[in-house]
């Protein structure tokens, strides 16, 4: 069993071939707009975090490759250690090189090293040393005005020099570009700019503006929008800032790929957890109180995931928490899909939620009213489900809640043996006869008898318990 999911290969000659998501279209649509404009633009694929981008591009990457494109893929956040992201660019342009194109390519590293040269900082030190020692304050202020002179001097010098070496730049790396790509725009892509430091991730779309400005370059940038305007925001230091015009004046496409339609990533998600081993064990399926699981399992899916806006990433950690607990259930001990299922969803997705429950904050009725708040957001299908899961889950904390199972927190008797509901159920009130009667089945039927207490599952979650081999 694994423990997550491990990167997905993009295979050549067939790059979506383990692609679950059905998104070779949207590469396809965007090979498109390449040919369209194949002397170049700067594309954003604008998606959340946890969304798919990087496995994407990849695998567009090698379906531009099997199509006779040159690509390169630079990770910019792995390469944020460095000072001038122009270095890392330059190097992986590298990569393209061949014998009859190297002395261009050395020609554009050499113009390039021209424009990462800080020459102030060695003034300055100069300043320093020639004015420190003996000299009296006077002194020190005329060599220091004098050397503020020099410097200002320098650095008009300094300004032409690197503004011609900046076209100089250019053109031998449009040169570079145009003897290597073959009549093709070369596809340089960018991934994870928006977890970059935001002095390195703004300081790489202003080196693609400034110096890869040249024909025959499509920058593809993988990012997520709002979380790279706040990185810009940060590098500015000014919460006033206008990110998104800051981007507009950069980007030239902008495009999100669409979310996963219906169960194609729950599916995925289920098989490569491979929940069906555990739940569609003979043993359990032999045994009457355990043969629901496997429904109960699917349920619990369609209702948190079907349809919903959690990011994949997100969808991925719930669904590896929750395999990894039931290594920790005997063969005949009930995993309650309903609930388990649930924790590990609050826990992964809504923590502060998750630790309420845990440490006994919640009473009933709120324990009731934030569960509701998201089941109710459910596009499932079956209403019933969803009052189903809501009595299990209030059945269940209940029992944890309050070892000694008072069950007045949820319900009272009445004097003709009806109960009727203490918890506040007013979202629902053409489901509260239906409701009622749910609850008290778990409360005294064959589930209610068990008396399953939310502790069972939440140790388990919390991996306080040993596995099960």
């Amino acid at each position: 069993m694994t423990i997550k999911l491990n990167d997905i290969e993009a295979v050549p000659g067939n790059a979506f071939k383990n692609c679950k998501l059905k998104r070779e279209k949207y590469a396809d649509i965007l090979s498109q707009i390449i040919d369209t404009y194949p002397r170049g633009f700067v594309l954003a694929i604008n998606n959340k975090w946890g969304e798919g981008k990087t496995t994407f591009i990849k695998m567009w990457q090698q379906k531009l490759i099997d199509s006779q494109y040159q690509t390169v893929y630079f990770n910019a956040w792995e390469n944020d250690f460095e000072d001038n992201p122009l270095i890392a660019l330059m190097g992986e342009l590298g990569s393209l090189t061949n014998e009859s194109t190297k002395p261009k390519y050395i020609k554009s590293v050499k113009n390039a090293a021209y424009l990462v040269k800080n020459i102030a900082p060695t003034l300055l030190k100069e300043i320093v040393v020639k004015h420190t020692g003996s000299e009296t304050l006077g002194n020190l202020m005329d060599g220091v005005t004098k050397a503020m002179s020099s410097i200002f001097e320098e650095s008009v010098k300094e300004y032409s020099e690197r503004k011609k070496h900046v076209e100089e730049f250019k053109d031998s790396l449009a040169h570079f570009i145009a003897d290597t790509n073959q009549g093709k725009p070369l596809i340089f892509f960018i991934d994870e700019l928006d977890r970059c430091r935001p002095n390195y991730a703004v300081s790489v779309l202003e080196q693609i503006k400034h110096f890869f400005s040249i024909p025959d370059i499509v920058f593809v940038l993988s990012i997520d929008k709002e979380q790279l305007g706040n990185a810009i925001k940060g590098a500015y230091g000014s919460d006033l800032l206008d990110s998104d015009e800051y981007l507009r004046r950069i980007i030239d496409i902008e495009y999100s790929i669409p979310r996963p339609t219906g169960s194609d990533f729950l599916t995925y998600l289920i098989d490569y957890f491979d929940f069906n081993s555990f739940y569609q064990s003979v043993i359990r399926l032999n045994h009457g109180f355990l043969s629901h699981e496997p429904r109960s399992f699917q349920d619990i899916c369609n209702i948190l995931f079907y349809g919903s806006d959690i990011p994949l990433r997100q969808q991925e950690k719930i669904f590896s928490l929750a395999r990894l607990s039931l290594k920790s259930y005997p063969e005949l001990a009930t995993s309650d899909p309903f609930i388990s299922i649930f924790l590990a969803f609050i826990k992964i997705n809504k923590a502060d939620f998750y630790n309420d429950v845990y440490d006994k904050k919640l009473t009933i009725n709120d324990f009731h009213k934030k569960t509701w708040q998201i089941i109710s957001q459910s596009r499932h299908e079956l209403y019933s489900d969803l009052i189903w899961l809501e009595a299990a889950l209030l059945n269940s904390y209940n029992n944890y809640y309050d070892p000694n199972n008072n069950k007045e927190e949820l319900f009272r008797r009445l004097s003709n043996n009806e109960i009727e509901l203490t918890i506040t159920f007013d979202s629902l009130p053409r489901e509260k006869e239906n409701f009622n009667k749910i609850l008290k089945n778990n409360v005294e039927g064959e589930r209610g008898q068990r008396r399953i207490s939310m502790d069972h599952f939440l140790s388990k979650l919390n991996l306080l318990e040993p596995f099960i081999e």
